[in-house]
């Protein structure tokens, strides 16, 4: 289970192996600089949401200290999306109201599972994954890639963005097409093509949406 953002390596990271206890590693995963210049949140507001992963990956630190559990967390116009695993529902259900409660976050989608953590070689195959779907949107003119953060877990693919009806279908639809992708969920902030989404607006799709791999968009 791997986060890919973007398509370079993470600006920051969070994670705590506790000696003598039950493993916790908990990520954020931030955008690098290389691709301010084209994403269509402003500097300020990527800063903020690089410092909203990494308080928020603090806060779960803290709140879910000495159980089994990896969990990863990654913000966009600060919505943010928590995926990995934990080993109950009720810490799964915590670490959900740990982040809503965190400082300027906007809206949580928990997509956390109930499992043992993931393995190193699943990790590794997420990794490839995602990067391998990065490469498609590259090669789709109609969408907008670098407004668009890939999220790979357990072989489902989490898209977060601010984009148009169009580009997030598009988006959906290549993602579903790429060898190995199980699953893809949409996490956008969608608006008309003249009205581009900014942080103020309200998501249109507020519960994640899903296409399976294979399904005409």
């Amino acid at each position: 289970m791997k986060r890919i953002l973007k398509w370079i390596p993470a600006a920051a990271a969070v994670a705590l192996a506790l000696p003598g206890c039950a493993p916790l590693v908990i990520g954020a995963v931030a955008a690098g600089t290389a691709i301010v210049a084209t994403d269509r949140r402003s500097t300020g507001t990527q800063l903020d949401d690089k410092t909203l992963q990494v308080r928020v990956a603090n806060e779960l630190t803290e709140a879910l200290r000495g159980n089994d559990i990896h969990v990863n967390v990654n913000s966009f116009e600060r919505r943010v999306l928590l995926t990995g695993e934990v080993p109950t529902e009720a810490l799964k259900v915590q670490a959900g109201t740990v982040a809503s409660r965190s400082k300027d976050v906007r809206v949580v989608n928990n997509e956390l599972v109930v499992a043992t953590p993931s393995t190193f070689s699943e990790r590794t195959n997420d990794n490839t994954l995602g990067t391998r779907v990065r490469a498609a949107f590259v090669n789709t003119k109609e969408i907008a890639f670098n407004s668009i953060d890939i999220v790979t877990e357990r072989r489902t693919i989490y898209l977060m963005g601010a984009v148009t009806q169009k580009e997030a279908d598009v988006a959906a639809h290549v993602a579903s097409r790429v060898s190995g992708v199980q699953q893809v969920v949409k996490l956008f902030d969608v608006a008309s093509p003249s009205a581009p989404p900014t942080p103020a607006q309200a998501p249109t799709t507020v519960a994640p949406v899903t296409t399976t791999p294979g399904t005409p968009r």
